[in-house]
């Protein structure tokens, strides 16, 4: 896990070891395992295992500063020129370079921290000593002010996920804030404030849009220029274990792997995932076909036609990936690729391995696949490409559709409407799927954001009730989550088993949102802005929970400049049917690669489906001990005989939201590995004595009706 922490306090000396402050008493507090990139007055750290590349700090004076960490594709002289233009106030320079990164300048006492657009590089801040401390992980600030659990949000990170006006911006530490994804955080001496650097859609007028073309050109250069970032990047070879001895009567690979000190690690060198789905096969093809750095300070990957290392995942307890794999096999099959397919049997399957993960930020879905995914990326590279994100930036949100009619497009929503009808097959009512979805957009996009959130305030209240919460919620399939997604909030799977004081709360959160002035943006743009923060928070986590020492996963779809050049895509192209696919084949002809297999593009929700309900089966009995005494149904959020019998029915195959499932039982464990943790991430004569969270969960606490 890498962090960076820093503060700014109206004392002119406090931070660094030895330093002495105002009332002369001596403080040193400092993270355990820090690199100080500049000391007193407003102090700035590097924790964890960064690389010498991913750390770059541009001095012009002793009060003039910037430090930019992580994979940045900018010069020396284009950093020293963003410096200049953030002293003069013009933050969004400081987010326009390639790459996926954290900038913080520091021009007198004002210390600027920009967050990423996506989320996946989130900042958090709380007040601490007279001033503000601020870090790229919310954990490390909850030690600094031994913090107690947040259970309110909690309660509406279950039951609201992907609705920021529940969630505001609160963290699962109380006293620890976190700005929102296209904000940057700036300081003065201790005082804070929290300023936008993109500009935000009207509600009632659109942005000038530019053509089609234009727009996939601009998404096609801001991937190549992604993908040569790390491509261009210094390699590194990653720590190895000892050497494998070969052979050994009544041993295994996996015991010999056992007995060496762990399982094998990544390779030198570059990789990619190829899951034979459109994203993933984007970025291995433009991995493959653009050149690199000649290899690592140690001489690994210098030798002429180096490929780039194509893994893909099978899961062999459930099968159903058979088109997948031959689609994969198929892209492999260039000569820059190296193929190697990852076999998984019960071991792979989610809720695996469910003992053993690491404590994470906060919670997230993605901590039930963890054990799944770290052993599709041990087999992977030091510096390894994922497409996650690709479905949140490129898609059309179904609440896209009213933003369609503010714009008066109607003709728009034929082919969109058209693939829902055939979705749900031939019968009588599919004649009336049309209407249905015509009226449930401009329903959505003649109501108010103050209507629509208090009307999913009083949802809420029933949403833990048969049938309630949702609209339409007897629907099932393409067609009722359409609807259900063509409003300004709905709960989430996990609300219909919280309990009514919970919903309650979360209801007056949203009550309460409704009333404040904000910036209102478009529907379609608003929930599509909050299902990618939601989408980048979990690849944040998972990034966390499947880490292997020496690796790095990247996402490019996640960086500034693609999401940027992404946003610029008009509405009428992302709705049509298959509009990721299309675009994504339009970018790669426009990178000289025309040959593309069969079915590209084609989803495989199907087998991921069922390859959470047979993890459920397989874990069970474990799962059932967890929700035995839960410590969630201790802060009053769940009864754990409903959850209980929730497991138990989607084991047996029921229709029960196995979404919702994961969100619960992630909370659970990182509730159970968080009050376990011993120690602290600071260290010093002023450093807290006590683990965050201090006392653990309060028992039964009472939450406001």
């Amino acid at each position: 896990m890498r962090w960076l922490v820093g503060w700014s306090s109206i004392a002119a000396h406090f931070g660094t070891a030895g330093a002495v402050g105002a009332s002369g008493e001596a403080h040193t507090v400092h993270p355990v395992g820090a690199q100080l990139l500049w000391g007193d007055p407003d102090p700035l750290w590097a924790v964890g295992d960064w690389r010498p590349d991913e750390v770059r700090v541009v001095t012009v004076d002793s009060f003039t500063k910037l430090a930019v960490l992580g994979c940045c594709a900018a010069s020396d002289e284009e950093l020293r020129v963003g410096l200049f233009a953030a002293r003069g106030g013009a933050l969004r320079h400081l987010t326009a370079w390639a790459g996926s990164y954290t900038a913080v300048v520091q021009v007198g006492r004002r210390v600027t921290v920009a967050g990423d657009l996506a989320g996946a590089r989130p900042v958090f801040y709380t007040p601490w000593a007279n001033g503000t401390a601020y870090a790229t992980a919310a954990l490390p600030l909850a030690d600094l002010i031994e913090a107690q659990l947040d259970i309110g949000h909690l309660a509406a990170l279950l039951a609201c996920p992907e609705t920021p006006e529940a969630l505001r911006d609160s963290t699962p530490y109380d006293g620890v804030k976190r700005i929102p994804p296209g904000h940057a955080l700036i300081l003065r001496e201790g005082s804070r404030e929290v300023t936008g650097y993109e500009p935000v859609a009207s509600l009632a007028v659109a942005g000038p849009q530019i053509e089609a073309e234009r727009a996939i050109d601009g998404v096609r250069d801001a991937l190549i220029e992604a993908v040569r970032a790390r491509l261009t990047a210094p390699r590194h070879a990653p720590e190895t274990l000892p050497p494998d001895p070969g052979p050994v009567p009544g041993m295994g690979p996996a015991d010999r792997r056992a007995a060496r000190g762990g399982r094998a690690g990544p390779v030198p060198g570059i990789g990619a995932d190829l899951s034979g789905g459109s994203a993933s096969g984007t970025l291995a093809l433009l991995a493959a076909g653009l050149p690199g750095a000649p290899g690592t300070v140690l001489g690994h990957g210098t030798g002429a036609g180096e490929r780039l290392l194509a893994v893909t995942f099978n899961d062999l307890t459930t099968g159903g990936r058979e088109a997948e794999l031959e689609r994969a096999r198929a892209i492999a099959s260039n000569p820059r690729l190296h193929h190697v397919v990852v076999a998984a049997h019960e071991e792979g399957l989610p809720y695996a391995g469910l003992d053993a993960g690491p404590l994470t930020d906060e919670p997230a879905p993605s901590l039930v696949v963890a054990e799944r995914h770290r052993g599709r990326l041990a087999a992977g590279s030091a510096d390894h490409f994922t497409g996650a994100g690709a479905r949140q930036v490129l898609d059309a949100h179904p609440a896209r559709l009213a933003d369609l009619l503010l714009d008066r497009r109607r003709r728009h929503l034929l082919r969109p409407v058209a693939a829902l009808a055939r979705a749900e097959g031939a019968s009588p009512q599919s004649l009336f799927i049309p209407l249905t979805v015509y009226r449930a957009a401009r329903r959505l996009a003649r109501m108010p954001y103050r209507t629509g959130l208090e009307v999913a305030a009083d949802r809420l209240l029933e949403a833990n009730r048969p049938g309630g919460g949702l609209l339409n919620g007897s629907r099932g399939g393409p067609l009722g989550a359409s609807l259900a997604a063509l409003t300004w909030s709905r709960p989430g799977p996990a609300a219909r088993w919280l309990t009514g004081e919970a919903l309650a709360e979360v209801s007056v959160r949203l009550t309460e949102a409704a009333m404040r002035p904000t910036s209102v943006q478009r529907p379609g743009e608003a929930r599509a802005r909050a299902a990618l923060a939601r989408q980048a928070t979990g690849q944040r986590i998972l990034e966390q929970a499947a880490e292997i020492r020496s690796q790095r996963l990247h996402a490019p779809f996640l960086d500034n400049q693609v999401v940027r050049a992404c946003r610029d895509l008009p509405e009428s192209l992302r709705v049509r049917p298959g509009a990721r696919a299309e675009i994504l084949r339009t970018v790669l002809a426009g990178a000289g690669i025309h040959d593309l297999p069969p079915g590209w593009g084609a989803t495989t929700q199907a087998s991921s489906t069922a390859a959470a309900r047979a993890g459920l089966r397989v874990s069970l009995p474990h799962l059932m001990a967890l929700f035995d005494a839960p410590l969630l149904a201790d802060a009053g959020l769940v009864e754990a005989r409903v959850v209980r019998k929730a497991l138990r029915a989607a084991a047996e195959g029921e229709p029960v939201p196995l979404d919702g499932l994961a969100d619960l039982i992630s909370t659970e464990l990182w509730l159970r590995r968080l009050l376990s943790r011993r120690g602290t991430c600071w260290t010093g004569t002023a450093a807290p004595r006590q683990r965050a969270v201090a006392g653990g969960v309060p028992p039964r606490p009472t939450l406001r009706p």
